[in-house]
C-alpha cells in the first residue's frame, strides 16, 4: 500500500485536532476569577459623558475608560437637519452640510447635490451655489460643468451631528482678533 504514510499523517493530524479542541473546550468554558472580577469592576461610561482628565487618564477619546477595559459604545449620533449656515472652525474650512443627505445619489452618473446647489438652480431652491472654484480644473481653467476633482461633494463637505465635542476648539478668526485688539496698539 503506497498511501500508508499519508493515512498515518492524516490520522495524527485528526487526533491532534481533537485533542486541541477538547483542551480548549475544557479550559475555555470556565471563567477565570480575575476575568470575572475585572468584568464586575468595569462600570459602563455614559456615551455622552463629558471627559474630565483625572486619575491618570489622558485619552479623551476613551471617555475615562481605562485602556485595559472595554467601554460601552456610544449611540449613533443623529444628523442635524436645521438648514442653518454654521460658522467655520478654521481658515479655508469647506462649509458643512446643514441637512441630511441620506439617500443622495452621488456617483459618476449623477450628483444629487447639484440639483439644488448648481449655479443655475440655487436661486430656485434658495440654496447657496457652489463656489466658482468648483468649476476650475487643476490648471485654473474654467469649465462649463463641475470639475471632476470637485464632483464628489462628501470628500470635503460633511453633515453635522449631535455628537459631543471630543476636543475643545479655541480657533478665533482674524476679524474677532482684530476687533478685540486695542486701536493703534502693537
Amino acid at each position: 500500500m503506497r498511501n500508508k504514510p499519508m493515512i498515518v499523517v492524516a490520522g495524527l493530524v485528526l487526533l491532534l485536532s481533537v485533542l486541541v479542541f477538547a483542551a480548549g473546550w475544557m479550559f475555555g468554558s470556565h471563567k477565570r476569577p480575575e476575568a470575572t472580577q475585572a468584568a464586575t469592576e468595569s462600570v459602563p461610561v455614559g456615551a455622552r459623558a463629558i471627559f474630565i482628565p483625572g486619575a491618570g487618564q489622558i485619552d479623551a477619546m476613551r471617555r475615562g475608560v481605562p485602556v485595559d477595559k472595554e467601554g460601552h459604545p456610544p449611540p449613533m449620533a443623529r444628523v442635524e437637519n436645521a438648514d442653518i449656515r454654521r460658522v467655520r472652525n478654521y481658515p479655508m474650512q469647506p462649509p458643512t452640510i446643514p441637512h441630511t443627505i441620506d439617500g443622495y445619489q452621488v456617483d459618476k452618473n449623477s450628483n444629487r447635490c447639484m440639483l439644488c446647489h448648481a449655479r443655475a438652480n440655487a436661486a430656485t431652491f434658495q440654496a447657496p451655489p457652489v463656489s466658482v472654484t468648483h468649476y476650475m480644473d487643476r490648471d485654473g481653467q474654467f469649465l462649463a460643468t463641475i470639475s471632476p476633482r470637485r464632483y464628489f461633494c462628501s470628500q470635503c463637505h460633511v453633515v453635522q451631528t449631535d455628537a459631543p465635542t471630543l476636543v475643545a476648539n479655541g480657533f478665533k478668526d482674524i476679524d474677532s482678533i482684530l476687533a478685540a485688539s486695542p486701536p493703534g496698539g502693537n
